[in-house]
């Protein structure tokens, strides 16, 4: 089986992390095939959210295999750090796939919704916070381990967890490198929900399912404004929402809902 399951079905893109014998870590095999994954849901018009999560019940993803990939990153940091490397993966995907794997390097404004099963430490937890949805199994654990060991968290983790959470709370886990439990991580605000692990998949499922009901296009919009709108200025930020407001009212899904609710029909979403 290859390290990571890229599967379509219907509107929904599922990435599984498929080494839970290492605890969903990823070599650079698995980095690479999972760039290609986000880069081809980010590309493909008939998928509009993903489900994110790992193989069994163990790990959502362990972060970067200690064992192949760290000594990779540590004989080529001066390129990695220059915004290159030394492996090329072909077509779209950048030759930094790491940092694309990890949600970093990459603007992709559909919807992702992640499903933690168990460890999400280091490199899993950075992925984690380039998620929108998080959904947690109550044996989930949270944390940024790469201090432990002397390395750095450059997957995004000191420029976003402070802007996710409460200051104090980010730098707790952050220079403590503790894990945290999924109760905290909720009390946190790191993730939506805490459920059993029978019904992981289902609410992350359902939450996709919801997303689909929306106008496509909008949906893409307004994540792209949120994001973009955390760099500038709060009167940028609305001068950009309005600019994004005017595209969408003028789509012909804009249209069809106002149609389909006039007709209290259901609406047939075009993407456009």
């Amino acid at each position: 089986m290859p390290p990571i399951i890229y599967e379509k079905k219907e509107r929904i893109a599922f990435i599984t992390i498929n080494r839970p014998e290492r605890r969903n870590a990823l070599n650079f095999e698995a980095f690479g095939l999972l760039a290609k994954a986000w880069i081809d849901f980010r590309d493909d018009p008939d998928l509009w959210v993903a489900i994110i999560t790992g193989a069994g019940d163990k790990a959502f993803c362990a972060g970067g295999d200690l064992k192949e990939f760290i000594p990779m990153v540590t004989q080529n940091i001066g390129e990695i750090s220059a915004g290159g490397g030394s492996q090329t993966l072909g077509g779209d995907v950048p030759v930094n796939a790491s940092l694309v794997a990890v949600l970093r390097d990459v603007e992709i404004y559909k919807p992702i919704i992640a499903a933690v099963n168990g460890f999400c430490i280091a490199g899993g937890m950075e992925m984690l916070q380039g998620t929108d949805i998080r959904i947690a199994s109550d044996n989930a654990t949270f944390g940024i381990g790469e201090p432990r060991r002397g390395l750095f968290p450059g997957g995004g983790s000191t420029t976003k967890l402070p802007r996710q959470i409460a200051f104090p709370w980010a730098m707790e886990i952050l220079l403590t490198a503790e894990p945290i439990s999924a109760q905290k991580a909720y009390h946190y605000g790191i993730v939506n929900e805490v459920v059993p692990p029978s019904d992981l998949m289902p609410t992350a499922i359902k939450y996709a399912e919801l997303i689909c009901k929306n106008g496509p296009y909008a949906v893409r919009k307004v994540k792209e404004s949120a994001i973009r709108g955390l760099g500038l200025s709060m009167k940028e930020a609305l001068d950009q929402e309005m600019i994004y407001s005017a595209e969408v009212f003028s789509t012909e899904d804009a249209m069809e809902g106002i149609k389909a609710f006039q007709e209290k029909r259901a609406p047939n979403w075009k993407g456009r």
